[in-house]
C-alpha cells in the first residue's frame, strides 16, 4: 500500500486479519510446518511446552531460595537503618546525617542480575517501603535525566525540566493548565513536597492503616543496578544534592557492582563517599550459582530431555569464556530443547515413564522404521538370534513390545546414574588434585563422553582413597548413603543397605585392631600428607612408595573393610555410569547436535552478514530474487549488488568502475533495451542509489578510504559465503 503527500507524516495502516493471526501462532506453527514427522507435531509440541515451562518455573524458584539469604540480609539492613532514623540518641542521629548504602556485589554476571533486582524491588515495596526507584547508566546520561528518571518512578508522574518553560509559554491556555496538573518540576524540593503530602495521607484520621507498618516513615530507596557503568560526575552531583535533603528525606540508596568494592572509591572522591554509610552485601557467585542449576536442573531423572556431552561442553564453555551467565546457560538449555522437539520425530517419547509407555503402542509404522534406522537400535538387533532379527525388522508388533522395554530399561538407567554419579563425586571431590574434578559438572562430562572406570583418573583417585584413615572413610560413606536415601530404585535401595552395613562393620571394629594400626603407623591418614606435596612427581613417588610397604605387610581388618567397600563402589560405578551412547534409543531423549547450538549462541556476524547479502531471498522470500545457480538477482537490494561486484575486484577498488558495472546490473533489472544510447548510463538517481550502497557497505567493515589512490577504496574481507 502506498500514498501520495506533499507533506511528512505517520501513516498507520491495520493488518489484515488473518495474517495477524498467523503470526500469532508463534512456536506451535513452527513445529506443525516445515518439521519432519509432521502427524506427531502436536504431541511433541505439547511435550516442549511442557517441559519449557517447567525449565522456567524451576530456575526462577531456584533463583528465588538461591537469593533468598541475600535478599532477606538487604531487607534486615533497610528496615534497620529506617528505624535507626527515629531513634533520639546522639550516635543515631550522627548516622541519620549520612546516607545509608548498601553496596552489592553480585559478579560479573550481568544477565542475571536484572532478576535479582527484580525481586529485591518486589520485595522491598510488599515489606518495608512502597517508595522504590531501579534506574540504570544508559538512561542516566546527565544529572537532569538521572534526576528525572527518579522522580518518575518515585512519584509516578511526568517530570519536566527548566527548560521545558519556553514550550509551555508557546501552549494555548487550555494546554498549559492540564500539563501543569500532570507535570512536576524536576528538583527534590517537589519530592520533598510529595513525601510530606504521602506520609500525611497515611497518618489522616478515620481512614485505615495501611498495610506497611510506620508507613510515615517509610524509606525512599534508589537502585543503581549497574554502577560502574555511570557517569562519576553524574553520580557525585546527584549524592551531593541529595545529602542537602537527607533531613527531610529518607533516603537510602543500593548500589549493584559487578566487580570490586574498591570501585566506590574510583568513583566517588572521598568528599563525597564521607556523605554514605556503606555496607557490603556479597551474593552467591555464578559458579556456585551454575553448580546449583546443574544439580537441579540436568542431574536428575525426573527431568526427561537430556544433552550429550559434547553438546554440554559448549554451554560450559560459553558460560566460563564468555559471560559467566547462569540465565544464558537456561537459554541454551532452552535452545536445545527446542531443536531436538523439532528435529527428532521420535522425541514424542521423551517424557515421564508412563506417558512415553503409552506413546510407544501408539507409534505409526513411519515412526517404527525411523527406530529402526537409529546407531543404537541397529547395534542392539546386530546382537540378537537371526529369527529374533528378523522379527524386529518386519513385525511392527513385536517391535512395539521391545521398544516398551527399552524405554523401560533407559529410565531405569537414568534412575541409577544421578545417584551413583553424586556418590562418586562425594568420594572423589575431597582428593588432592582432584584427580575427577573439582565440580561434578566435570565428573558427568567424563561419564557422558566414555567409561569413567577405564581412565587413568578414575585409577589414582581408586589409589588415594585406599589411603584414607578410618574415619575420613566413615564419613564419605556416610556422604553416599545420605545421597542414596531418598532414591526408590530397586538396585539403589539393595546398594544402600550393603553400604549401612559396611558403615557399620567399620564402626564396630574392636580397640585391639585400632591399637594394632596405630602400632603399624597407618591410623594417620597419608592423604593429608600427600595433599602438602604440590608437586605431581613427588606426589607419584611418595604413592609408590606407600603401595610398595603395604604389599610387604599383612592387612589389618580395617585394611580388609577399606578394601571391600572400595570394591563395592568400584562395582556400582561399572554397573551404572557406562555412557548413554551404550543404551538403545537414547536418541529419544538426548540432543547431540553441539554444532547448531555453538552456532545459534555463539555467532558469527560477520558471516551471517555475507550470508545475508550473498542470498537475499532466503531473508527476504520474494520470489523475484530466487536464483538456481546461487548468483545474486538483478532485481536484488542495492547493498547486495554493490557486495557481489566488490566480490570481483582485487584490493584496491576503483569507484568509477564500480559504479558503471552497478548501473549496468540495474538497467539490465529494469528491463532497459542493451543496444539503446541509454543502457548502462548512470543518472542521478543510480548514483544516488549507489553511494548509499557503497557507504553502507563501509559502516559494515567491508571497505574503507585509502590515501594510495583518492578514487579508490580498499578492501577488508577476502571471499563470500
Amino acid at each position: 500500500m502506498s500514498t501520495s503527500s506533499v507533506s511528512k507524516g505517520c501513516f498507520v495502516f491495520k493488518p489484515d486479519a488473518q495474517k495477524k493471526k498467523k503470526r500469532s501462532l508463534g512456536l506451535e506453527d513452527y513445529f506443525t510446518h516445515g518439521c519432519e514427522g509432521s502427524e506427531t507435531s502436536e504431541i511433541r509440541f505439547r511435550l516442549f511446552d511442557d517441559l519449557w515451562n517447567k525449565i522456567k518455573t524451576d530456575t526462577e524458584l531456584l533463583q528465588d531460595e538461591l537469593n533468598r539469604q541475600i535478599l532477606d540480609s538487604l531487607l534486615d539492613f533497610t528496615r534497620k537503618c529506617s528505624s535507626t532514623r527515629q531513634q533520639s540518641d546522639w550516635a543515631s542521629r550522627m548516622r541519620a546525617s549520612e546516607i545509608p548504602t548498601a553496596a552489592l556485589m553480585l559478579g560479573v554476571n550481568v544477565p542475571d542480575h536484572d532478576m535479582t533486582f527484580q525481586s529485591l524491588s518486589e520485595l522491598l515495596q510488599q515489606s518495608v517501603t512502597p517508595h522504590v526507584a531501579c534506574v540504570q547508566a544508559k538512561e542516566c546520561a546527565a544529572l537532569k535525566h538521572l534526576m528525572k528518571r527518579v522522580l518518575e518512578r518515585l512519584m509516578d508522574t511526568v517530570v519536566a525540566f527548566d527548560d521545558d518553560d519556553d514550550d509551555e509559554q508557546e501552549m494555548v491556555p487550555e494546554q498549559r493548565s492540564t500539563l501543569a496538573h500532570k507535570n512536576v518540576h524536576c528538583s527534590l524540593s517537589s519530592l520533598c513536597e510529595w513525601y510530606s503530602t504521602q506520609t500525611k495521607k497515611s497518618d489522616t484520621p478515620g481512614k485505615k492503616r495501611r498495610s506497611l507498618s510506620k508507613d510515615q516513615h517509610s524509606p525512599i530507596v534508589v537502585i543503581f543496578k549497574d554502577l560502574e557503568a555511570f557517569n562519576h560526575k553524574v553520580l557525585q552531583d546527584f549524592i551531593l544534592i541529595c545529602s542537602r535533603y537527607i533531613e527531610r528525606l529518607p533516603l537510602m540508596f543500593i548500589f549493584g557492582i559487578a566487580t570490586s568494592p574498591t570501585t566506590i572509591q574510583h568513583m566517588l572522591p572521598h568528599s563525597v563517599s564521607s556523605l554514605l554509610c556503606i555496607e557490603l552485601f556479597q551474593s552467591l557467585s555464578c559458579t556456585q550459582h551454575l553448580a546449583t542449576v546443574i544439580d537441579k536442573l540436568v542431574l536428575t531423572h525426573h527431568f526427561p530431555f537430556k544433552l550429550t556431552g559434547k553438546v554440554m561442553q559448549v554451554l560450559v564453555s560459553l558460560f566460563l569464556y564468555h559471560d559467566f551467565s547462569v540465565r544464558n546457560f537456561i537459554k541454551g538449555v532452552q535452545l536445545a530443547l527446542l531443536e531436538h522437539f523439532h528435529s527428532q520425530p521420535l522425541s514424542v517419547l521423551c517424557c515421564k515413564k508412563k506417558e512415553a509407555l503409552r506413546n510407544v503402542m501408539q507409534l505409526s509404522h513411519a515412526d517404527l522404521e525411523r527406530i529402526r534406522k537409529l546407531p543404537s537400535f541397529t547395534r542392539y538387533v546386530e546382537k540378537q538370534e537371526s529369527e529374533e532379527r528378523a522379527e524386529l525388522l518386519k513385525n511392527d508388533a513385536q517391535l512395539k513390545e521391545v521398544c516398551h522395554k527399552l524405554i523401560k530399561d533407559l529410565h531405569k538407567y537414568h534412575k541409577n546414574y544421578y545417584p551413583t554419579l553424586k556418590c562418586l563425586h562425594a568420594l572423589t571431590s575431597s582428593l588432592p588434585r582432584y584427580p575427577l574434578g573439582k565440580q561434578i559438572r566435570e565428573l558427568h562430562l567424563i561419564c557422558l563422553e566414555k567409561s569413567v572406570w577405564e581412565t587413568e583418573d578414575y585409577q589414582s583417585a581408586l589409589k588415594l582413597l585406599k589411603m584414607l584413615a578410618k574415619d575420613e572413610l566413615i564419613a564419605l560413606l556416610q556422604r553416599c548413603a545420605e545421597i542414596l536415601q531418598p532414591v526408590k530404585s530397586k538396585k539403589m535401595k539393595s546398594a544402600l543397605v550393603q553400604l549401612e552395613d559396611m558403615i557399620t562393620k567399620l564402626k564396630q571394629l574392636d580397640a585391639a585392631s585400632e591399637v594394632a594400626q596405630c602400632e603399624e603407623g597407618s591410623l594417620t591418614s597419608p592423604v593429608k600428607e600427600l595433599q602438602k606435596k604440590t608437586d605431581l612427581f613427588q606426589l607419584q613417588k611418595a604413592l609408590l612408595e606407600m603401595s610398595e610397604s603395604r604389599r610387604s605387610k599383612k592387612q589389618s581388618p580395617f585394611e580388609i573393610l577399606r578394601s571391600e567397600a572400595l570394591e563395592f563402589i568400584d562395582n556400582l560405578v561399572k554397573s551404572h555410569l557406562f555412557p548413554p551412547e551404550c543404551q538403545t534409543l537414547n536418541e529419544v531423549c538426548y540432543y547431540s547436535s553441539s554444532s547448531s547450538v555453538r552456532r545459534h549462541l555463539n555467532a558469527t556476524p560477520r558471516t551471517s552478514i555475507q550470508a545475508a547479502l550473498s542470498s537475499p531471498y532466503y531473508y527476504l522470500l520474494n520470489d523475484n530474487l530466487k536464483t538456481e545457480d546461487g548468483s545474486v538477482s538483478n532485481a536484488a537490494p542495492d547493498i547486495c549488488l554493490t557486495y557481489k561486484l566488490h566480490l570481483e575486484c582485487g584490493r584496491l577498488i576503483n569507484l568509477y568502475d564500480w559504479m558503471q558495472a552497478y548501473a549496468t546490473v540495474v538497467s539490465a533489472a529494469e528491463g532497459h533495451d542493451p543496444d539503446s544510447d541509454n543502457f548502462g548510463k548512470v543518472d542521478d538517481v543510480k548514483h544516488a542509489r549507489f553511494i548509499r550502497a557503497v557507504s553502507e557497505l563501509e559502516f559494515l567493515g567491508f571497505i574503507k578510504s585509502t590515501k594510495q589512490k583518492t578514487d579508490h577504496v580498499a578492501r577488508l574481507t577476502w571471499g563470500g559465503c
